[in-house]
């Protein structure tokens, strides 16, 4: 029995725990040193998806999704006790985004564009979405907090096509925007591609981001627009076979945009990123264990974050599709710092291309994550924390772990509890 007990404290104190366990809410990873805690205490929260913003402008609050709602968790007193949850809506959310000036949330909800204050909790409809665009992928807000923006299909687009641009073409959508004050809404892209993943600048309010979704070596996928349709740009243009882009986002000063590329799938991996006024390239090269399937910036711009991969991810496979033996992938919450030293440059179709360095580290051990749940990485906004959502205990829930390694704590060293 004491031995059994014994065991049991070890466990929880690796943050381990059992099946019928409590997750723990605060320990030191064994693999590497690094302090975890648990953010969420109801099973099925989980924080938004990479590129949509969480936070309020002071920093002070998150929004997260639960079962049957909306929350917020408290960052004030991170790392000191633990957080206050406060639930916000009820009802499931699509799309949420936090906007940066009046402290409301902004999602989809039954076909309407709904907005809720974080502290009051007051709610009012926007927008009655139209057929078509109620399905809307992704809600972006501008830097201005006036607008909304997303795709959604429309006929329009075929009946502008040419017949020639119909050939194999099923789609016809659209990008619109929605006016925060009066609902108004009005549509300023057409085309027969699958836009998805819309992003608005973080400090341009008419400048977009958005994608050509689907198998990424077969679509030219990022691109940028003006809210009044100008300016049609491709960000990314792909030079060889089976060349993919994607999983692209802003940098948070708005100066970049990054995104995850290889040349070709599977071969070699690159975090990249253009610079939006200037055209001027820049790479880092990822070993295949440190790909990571999302990657962010952290406030500052001094460092990356990536959420690893699973086994079936692409990482884990030859770029002729072979699953690797022994895996390649790495399951791992990584942590990236460029190095303070000039880069290397190379030519890539005519254009020249800075090549950097990377110093990598885990943080998290996701050896018990099932990545049929994106980690979906995000710095907080004092650059000090790493959040990510995961199912490493077995229900979902939205956790962060410290930058800086815990005071005595080596790589491998002893995991310890902390009350």
């Amino acid at each position: 029995m004491r031995k059994c007990t014994a065991l049991l404290l070890v466990l929880a104190w690796a943050g381990l725990g059992t099946a019928a366990d409590e997750p723990p809410t605060d320990w030191i990873d064994p693999a590497t040193g690094h302090r975890v805690l648990r953010l969420s205490r109801e099973p099925g929260t989980a924080s938004l998806y990479f590129h949509q913003n969480a936070y309020t402008a002071d920093g002070d609050k998150m929004l997260v999704t639960t079962r049957d709602g909306l929350a917020t968790i408290d960052l004030t007193t991170l790392g000191v006790k633990p957080p206050k949850i406060e639930k916000i809506a009820d009802g499931r959310a699509f799309a949420p985004v936090v906007g940066k000036k009046t402290r409301q949330a902004f999602y989809i909800r039954s076909g309407s564009v709904y907005a809720t204050h974080l502290d009051t909790h007051v709610t009012r409809e926007i927008a009655k979405l139209p057929p078509g665009l109620s399905g809307a992928s992704g809600l972006a807000i501008n830097a201005d907090e006036t607008l909304l923006a997303s795709s959604g299909y429309d006929p329009k687009a075929r009946e502008l096509a040419k017949p020639e641009e119909l050939q194999g073409r099923r789609r016809s959508m659209c990008l619109f925007t929605i006016d925060i004050k009066t609902g108004a809404i009005k549509k300023f892209l057409y085309g027969l591609h699958w836009f998805n993943h819309t992003q608005f600048s973080p400090t341009d309010p008419t400048l977009v981001l958005f994608c050509h979704e689907g198998t990424w070596q077969d679509v030219d996928r990022i691109w940028t627009v003006r809210t009044d349709g100008t300016g049609l740009r491709l960000m990314h243009r792909r030079t060889m076979p089976m060349e993919i882009a994607g999983h692209e986002f802003f940098s948070p000063d708005g100066k970049m945009i990054w995104y995850d590329l290889q040349t070709p799938r599977s071969g070699e991996f690159w975090l990249a990123g253009v610079n939006v006024e200037t055209g001027e390239r820049i790479r880092y090269p990822i070993e295949r264990a440190h790909w990571s399937v999302h990657y962010n910036q952290s406030y500052d711009g001094k460092l990356f974050a990536g959420d690893g991969g699973g086994p079936n991810s692409v990482a884990n496979r030859s770029p002729d599709n072979k699953r690797l033996d022994p895996p390649g992938n790495g399951q791992w919450i990584y942590l990236f710092r460029p190095r303070d030293e000039k880069p290397a440059t190379i030519q890539v179709g005519g254009e020249t291309v800075k090549v950097g360095r990377l110093d990598v580290e885990r943080l998290v051990d996701l050896s018990r994550h099932d990545y049929r749940l994106e980690p979906n990485v995000r710095f907080t906004p004092d650059n000090k924390w790493v959040v990510f959502r995961s199912n490493m205990h077995g229900p979902t829930h939205v956790y962060a772990v410290e930058i800086k390694k815990a005071a005595g704590q080596k790589k491998g060293g002893p995991a310890l509890r902390i009350e």
